[in-house]
């Protein structure tokens, strides 16, 4: 793959047996991986009580990452806005930068990433936030992590922290036309979650680019489409060890909790449903079909960058899946 920069996105997925610990640490080992061959960015997701992610606080894994890494760019797919203090996030993103320059990804998205009864855990008001809430509060963002801060009266300027040297890249993530919009509105790298999102990535990317207006820090639109993939030595193989992601397909349409169960598992209870009429990843074949395949996809949606998941039982699986993708 070597029409456009590829980076991953992570969940640190916690399967059958495993701990947080165990996941944590195949996450790192995952990071260290993409670091060595030669992958652009690493993200991590933000998911809340969820029995097969151990990814909830992407700004305390995004610094693991980074100390553990070289050279690749670091972040969140992403942080979900409506949990969080604004100016809490544009603090934690700063000292990342600071920490790690040059290095550090802000990715925000609208969703609580969580069921319905967590979300109002995580709610910081219990009025919730609307839509013209969340355009101020990413606007915001964009002020404090710049070099010009929010004037807020009597002379006085809020900036997320003090003599910043560098400053994260903000990316508006989304599964819909409307972060599409709204990122070309505000001038804003714009990256579509079309690992789950049902709209036609193409066609959610021109509008995107149709309606970019320049901003000071993104004079040109930047796209990049985040999609699911896994590469196995054959179709058959790669199927298999497909299996768990779309187990874990069937368990969000069931509203069933549990870790990620392993290949074999997947395949028994795949077979015992008579089979199922989809795929829980998206692209799913050998190294040179994949490749393909994605190669299709980025010329098709006119992106400048490619975001891989690989949701797989075994870390090993993620990394030859990297590797394919990358022909490394």
């Amino acid at each position: 793959m070597s029409t456009v920069p590829v980076s991953v996105l992570d969940l640190a997925t916690v399967r059958t047996g495993w701990s947080s610990a165990d996941a944590l640490a195949a996450t790192i080992e995952y990071a260290r991986a993409a670091d060595r061959l030669g992958a652009a960015r690493f993200w991590i997701a933000e998911h809340h009580n969820m029995p097969s992610v151990a990814a909830t606080t992407p700004p305390v894994l995004a610094a693991a990452v980074a100390a553990r890494t070289e050279r690749i760019r670091v972040g969140s797919g992403g942080v979900m806005l409506p949990n969080h203090s604004p100016y809490v996030v544009a603090e934690q993103f700063a000292a990342l930068e600071a920490l790690y320059p040059g290095r550090i990804d802000l990715g925000l998205g609208r969703a609580p990433g969580a069921d319905q009864v967590t979300a109002w855990a995580l709610r910081r008001s219990q009025e919730g936030l609307g839509h013209e809430d969340f355009v101020e509060h990413v606007q915001l963002l964009q002020a404090w992590l710049g070099p010009h801060g929010v004037r807020v009266g009597r002379g006085m300027t809020l900036t997320a922290t003090p003599a910043a040297s560098g400053y994260p890249e903000i990316w508006l993530l989304g599964s819909s036309d409307y972060s599409a919009r709204l990122a070309a509105r505000l001038g804003i790298r714009y990256s579509y979650a079309g690992h789950f999102g049902q709209f036609d990535p193409a066609a959610v990317f021109a509008l995107y680019r149709d309606g970019f207006q320049p901003s000071e820090d993104l004079p040109e639109p930047h796209a990049m489409l985040c999609t699911s993939v896994l590469a196995g030595p054959t179709e058959e193989e790669a199927h298999y060890l497909a299996g768990p992601s779309t187990i874990n397909w069937v368990n969000i349409r069931r509203d069933t909790r549990e870790a990620l169960p392993s290949p074999e598992e997947s395949k028994r209870r795949i077979d015992a449903m008579g089979g199922v009429d989809f795929v829980g990843t998206k692209v799913v074949g050998t190294p040179e079909r994949v490749r393909a395949r994605l190669d299709a996809m980025v010329a098709d949606c006119e992106v400048q960058e490619l975001m891989v998941l690989t949701t797989a039982y075994d870390v090993e699986t993620r990394i030859d899946t990297l590797a394919a993708v990358l022909d490394s």
